[in-house]
């Protein structure tokens, strides 16, 4: 590609071009964006490239060598990046008339690279850095065979459909507006979402012991000094003046629920105590990175602390793997594991860092889970087990974290009386499954394309009379809906039968109960799916009961009406 880019612009400037997952970019120093036809014209060359078979020529030279040679070529951003290797000697390798710094190895020839498409073009600063000269970027993919590029392509097209800022908007869930950026304006429909995962959270955690908290939002900076989060992620947070004190909106919810463990006198006997604290939390994100639900300043994590003995560790990292895979189970996600471990700045000992990795390994294996080990990654206060999903289009995003902290309890002399009658230290658990409600309904809505099962959708039913003299049936029927806790919509605007089906498969609702003369008068409805299909004339009390099943058992799939 950047051989491409050099025939067509002589001018531009090199800088870099790695590969990346499912495929590469390359970033130039050019005044002009890249046009889609640039693009175009790009790959037309490429392939004029890849039929050359232009054999790719190793070469080593020694580093001031190599300096010398690109300043000479007026390629300063390869320059920069010679100038901050620490080695004598680099590797360049050329191709027909084009040469490029690069580690290597390569294939033999441009002529085994001949599936790869350019996908789009993006400003990007040098190295990241916003003080530094805008380059301008270009995304490609390579694969192996055409089946596997058109298939990627195909996700990538899907992907684009199921974006969840686009059905965001089209299912009137949520809003932003600048006043408060990254922070979401939950709309009705978005909003049921959120109470539906809460209602799912709390009903699972009632029946295994936890007990719900409810912790300030800003807080005085002693206490972040105190937990630690001042000299490792003041950074990240909304600080307010008042009263000549400086205080911070909680980003995470962690060191308030110590003073709730703190509160009271503890015995062995009370271990483990789960406390689950679905708090509102704020980070200071840069705007540059804010994306939709996935990346915001303000949100709330399904998040719990579990305070246990040393001996009870294993088996609360045990159940909590458990709760992590039958909660995706309803969602239809596939978990992988990933053990992060100590970062460079951290808190806590040697030893309690080795315990807390060791029962986190020990815990993976003994729940026979296969995992990668994702080396310095942990929090600053202890290692973690990140759990990612994998989506419908095979996308894998990070969810859920079940971390280990010996260094809180520590830092605020947490204790319990033991059975010799002694204060001893517990173990502090800090887990979330969903991560955060915000970027989970994110992740969601793309996964079923906002084609939500029936009891998490935010319309379940809606009722069409077939015309104004039916209206009165269709309320009837709306309102036994609304009695049996159905989230039901009457539309009987005066609009064509075929328009409003149209509009509720348009919503994603997943059943439609038309009502006619002949539905009136037999206590029935004509019962359709979102999908189109059409399951004709049903009582009416089993379009009920089937209801209240099919919702009652969180189903993933429309049962309704059928036998």
């Amino acid at each position: 590609m950047a051989q491409a880019v050099k025939r067509l612009f002589p001018d531009v400037k090199l800088a870099i071009g790695p590969a990346i997952e499912d495929g590469f970019y390359y970033d130039f120093g050019k005044a002009e964006p890249f046009t889609p036809e640039d693009l175009a014209r790009i790959e037309a060359v490429m392939r004029e490239i890849a039929k050359a078979d232009y054999p790719f020529e190793r070469q080593e030279m020694g580093r001031a060598d190599a300096v010398r040679f690109f300043r000479e070529r007026a390629e300063p951003y390869k320059v920069e990046i010679l100038e901050g290797i620490d080695a004598p000697r680099v590797s360049l390798y050329r191709q027909g008339e084009f040469i490029d710094l690069c580690r290597g190895p390569h294939v033999p020839s441009t002529g085994h690279v001949k599936h790869f498409k350019l996908l789009s073009s993006s400003g990007a600063y040098w190295r990241g850095d916003e003080r530094n000269p805008m380059l301008q970027r270009i995304y490609g993919t390579a694969w192996l065979t055409q089946e596997e590029l058109d298939r990627h392509v195909w996700r990538l097209e899907e992907a684009k459909k199921r974006d969840h800022r686009k059905l965001g908007r089209e299912l009137d869930l949520f809003i932003f507006n600048e006043v408060s950026p990254g922070a979401p304006f939950w709309l009705p429909h978005g909003w049921t979402l959120v109470r539906e995962l809460e209602r799912f959270v709390r009903e699972a955690l009632d029946a295994r012991g936890y007990q719900e908290i409810s912790t300030p939002i800003l807080v005085n900076k002693k206490l972040w000094e105190q937990s630690g989060h001042w000299e490792h992620f003041r950074e990240n947070m909304f600080l307010v003046e008042s009263e000549e004190q400086i205080f911070g909106l909680k980003p995470m919810n962690c060191p308030e629920s110590t003073l709730v463990y703190r509160h009271a006198l503890r015995s062995y006997r009370d271990l483990p105590l789960r406390f689950s604290d679905m708090g509102r939390l704020h980070r200071n994100e840069r705007s540059g990175t804010l994306t939709g639900l996935f990346r915001v300043r303000q949100f709330t994590q399904d998040d719990a602390h579990i305070y246990c003995r040393p001996d009870q560790l294993q088996d609360e990292i045990r159940e909590l793997l458990e709760l992590v895979r039958d909660w995706y189970k309803t969602f239809a996600l596939d978990p992988f594991f990933k053990l992060s471990t100590r970062p460079p700045k951290s808190m806590g000992t040697d030893e309690q860092w080795e315990t807390a990795e060791r029962a986190l390994h020990d815990a993976l294996k003994a729940n026979g889970l296969a995992y990668d080990l994702n080396p310095g990654d942990g929090a600053f206060y202890g290692p973690k087990i990140d759990i990612d999903v994998l989506d419908a289009l095979g996308r894998r995003w990070q969810l859920a974290t079940i971390q280990i902290d010996f260094a809180q309890p520590d830092r605020f002399a947490l204790e319990y009386i033991d059975t010799d009658g002694a204060p001893k230290r517990p173990v502090m658990v800090h887990r979330a499954i969903f991560g955060t409600f915000e970027r989970f309904i994110g992740v969601l809505t793309e996964h079923y394309a906002g084609v939500f099962p029936t009891w998490l959708a935010p319309v379940q039913a809606r009722v069409l009379p077939v015309s104004e003299k039916h209206a009165a049936y269709g309320r009837t029927v709306w309102e036994k809906l609304r009695a049996a806790r159905v989230r039901a919509e009457l539309d009987d605007r005066n609009e064509k039968l075929g328009y409003r089906i149209r509009e509720a498969q348009i919503r994603k609702v997943p059943y439609m109960l038309v009502v006619g003369e002949r539905e009136s008068q037999n206590g029935t409805v004509s019962l359709r799916h979102r999908s189109g299909e059409d399951l004709g004339a049903v009582p009416l009390d089993r379009v009920l009961a089937d209801l209240a099943r099919e919702i009652g058992s969180r189903a993933s799939s429309l049962t309704v009406g059928r036998s």
